[in-house]
């Protein structure tokens, strides 16, 4: 009986922080980043906001299988939304026009957000032409703010493959922004 307490007491204390933790505080401080993650995967806007929203949603859902003894919180929010994101491609999913938003004021002047609009844009036809695992790669580092140790630990690359990878992609991509368009 007394082993029996034990190791329900261990137990406990790998599932218990996802039970007990403050999600409001958890939502804030992990929201940027499960969107930033998104939006590099497909791009700003609606679909996003939804895909952020679904992996929250799931994460809610599923708070009770966290165990902390096998990963970290953020690491466990980011596979869902990696799993978020397969799903969604792999649906044929109808897109609201970007028109929509017309009205939506943004800060700067007009000719500050038409460069940023022109430079989203063709950051985006330049991420296209890149095979899955390099989009990826550069979602989970730039959208998500991933270290290349957690990159690693989350795609099962090593490390080093990870800064390989992205080195060279970001390079590729330096290439490919330099040339005239």
């Amino acid at each position: 009986m007394g082993n029996d307490t034990a190791v329900f007491g261990r137990l406990w204390t790998w599932v218990a922080p996802a039970r007990e933790a403050d999600w409001d505080s958890l939502f804030v401080e992990q929201l940027p980043r499960v969107y930033n993650f998104f939006r590099y995967r497909v791009g700003p806007g609606a679909v996003a906001e939804d895909l952020t929203s679904a992996t929250f949603e799931k994460a809610w859902r599923a708070r009770h299988r966290y165990r902390r003894d096998l990963g970290a919180f953020t690491t466990w929010l980011l596979t869902i939304a990696r799993n978020v994101a397969t799903d969604h491609f792999r649906q044929k999913r109808h897109h609201v026009p970007l028109e929509e938003a017309r009205d939506l004021q943004a800060p700067g002047t007009a000719a500050d957000r038409a460069e940023e609009r022109s430079d989203a844009t063709r950051l985006a036809c330049l991420l296209a032409r890149l095979p899955e695992r390099e989009r990826e790669l550069l979602s989970l580092k730039y959208g998500a703010g991933l270290t290349n140790r957690a990159i690693a630990r989350l795609t099962g690359l090593s490390e080093s493959n990870v800064g390989t990878l992205l080195h060279r992609t970001i390079a590729g991509l330096r290439t490919d922004w330099d040339e005239p368009t």
